[in-house]
């Protein structure tokens, strides 16, 4: 029997492509995003503007694609990690954090992750498998606070510059007249650094951009962030260059410190040396212990000492609160090993 197709991630054009294909008339693709994207639907069977004939032969063919979380945790900051599992079968978590009048949700684009930065638990913990735009949509759709949502963070499971054409696909719907039409100035897409993916990124969204930057010297970022061999920060840095971050679009660079690693005067000079004159801001992030990492997190003291010589040398920079470590839903600690059931609901 054919595998049906899932209709969340597709534009209009595509789904008219399968509507069409079924004899409907031209308007039904237009009605199914409709119910997909504005209405969130989570089965056909919600379509009540599609006849019953034409409802019975979508469903015969197409599914939405949603499915729900399989387990959360509440982590007594009020943080909630959420384990979804894929159609493929993988498991992923996502994190919502609220904050005030502010309600992020931290998603992730990868089962797992190739990139092995040393301080990473779901980069030691191997790559399973990419994403697709409705796994990643599904995360944003699917968890209990969706409506509540007000920014979304790609900062989860994987590299999302290494599966960018879902990651682009989910954007879209995400920012598009016929999707959410959110503005692309809510949502931050985080990269270690893949230059071809960074570049159409860049080229071609105007979401915000997250930098993982975790140390100015070459030799040092190598040791952490593998990726420092085929695309080192220095050109990095001359491609970000090359655009606008002036204006709404921002730019910020992730650094985690590490005590006696990359903590010390001499890593805030350079910092603010490779930095000068690009508009963007930089977050000091704490590390937070995984097993079998010797590094350790740098005190209270050397972090502000670190933001205070940044912001005195005209570095924006914050030292960005902790979130969710009791229940491992902190920067680097997401891994998608808890044990889920086997059959999430779906539609």
């Amino acid at each position: 029997m054919e595998e049906k197709k899932t209709l969340i991630g597709l534009r209009p054009d595509e789904i008219r492509t399968i509507t069409d294909g079924l004899g409907m008339p031209a308007f039904t693709a237009r009605q199914v995003a409709d119910w997909l994207y504005r209405k969130r639907a989570t089965e056909i069977d919600e379509m009540s503007n599609l006849s019953l004939k034409n409802r019975e032969l979508l469903k015969h063919n197409c599914q939405v694609g949603r499915y729900d979380p399989a387990m959360v945790q509440t982590s007594v900051d009020g943080t909630r990690k959420y384990l979804f599992r894929t159609a493929a079968g993988h498991a992923v978590e996502t994190v919502y954090i609220p904050d005030g009048d502010r309600h992020t949700l931290c998603v992730s684009s990868q089962a797992g992750c190739k990139m092995h930065c040393a301080f990473c638990h779901t980069g030691r913990e191997g790559f399973h498998g990419q994403l697709s735009a409705a796994d990643i949509l599904n995360q944003i759709m699917s968890v209990p606070e969706a409506e509540l949502l007000t920014n979304l963070v790609f900062m989860g499971m994987g590299e999302p510059m290494d599966n960018l054409p879902e990651v682009m696909r989910a954007l879209d719907v995400l920012t598009a007249d016929y999707g959410y039409a959110w503005s692309p100035r809510r949502i931050t897409v985080s990269t270690i650094g893949l230059l071809p993916g960074l570049r159409t990124f860049l080229e071609q969204s105007a979401c915000h951009l997250a930098m993982s930057m975790h140390s100015p010297f070459h030799q040092e970022r190598l040791e952490l962030m593998p990726v420092e061999r085929a695309y080192p920060l220095a050109e990095v840095l001359s491609l970000v260059r090359r655009y606008d971050f002036s204006h709404q679009r921002r730019v910020s660079f992730e650094y985690i410190l590490f005590e006696g690693y990359n903590d010390t005067p001499r890593h805030a000079i350079e910092t603010v040396r490779l930095l000068r004159g690009l508009e963007c801001r930089v977050n000091l992030i704490r590390f937070h212990a995984i097993p079998g990492v010797n590094l350790r997190p740098t005190d209270e003291r050397r972090m502000v000492a670190f933001r205070d010589y940044l912001s005195d040398n005209g570095i924006t920079c914050t030292i960005r609160r902790s979130r969710g470590e009791d229940i491992y839903a902190a920067c680097g600690m997401l891994a998608g090993k808890t044990e889920i059931p086997k059959s999430p609901k779906k539609g």
